[in-house]
């Protein structure tokens, strides 16, 4: 078995070289142990984290907040 390629984050392209890989983080997953995410060195420094989490966790407190208590 051979291991796949690292896919760089931002440019969506394979990385072949093992030292040109920076790990950024590690993306935790409902169905399963979650997945690394890599860049190319040169590109670290320009990926952005996913901020869908974030937006939905700030709907789900905007919505509690605004609840009215019977």
């Amino acid at each position: 078995m051979t291991a796949r390629p690292h896919i760089c984050r931002y440019c969506d392209e394979p990385i072949p070289d093992p030292d040109d890989a920076v790990h950024l983080w590690h993306e935790e997953s409902m169905s399963g142990p979650g997945r690394d995410v890599w860049a190319h060195r040169e590109h670290a420094d320009l990926v952005e984290p996913d901020t869908t989490v974030t937006r939905i966790l700030a709907r789900v407190l905007i919505a509690k907040a605004t609840r009215q208590k019977d």
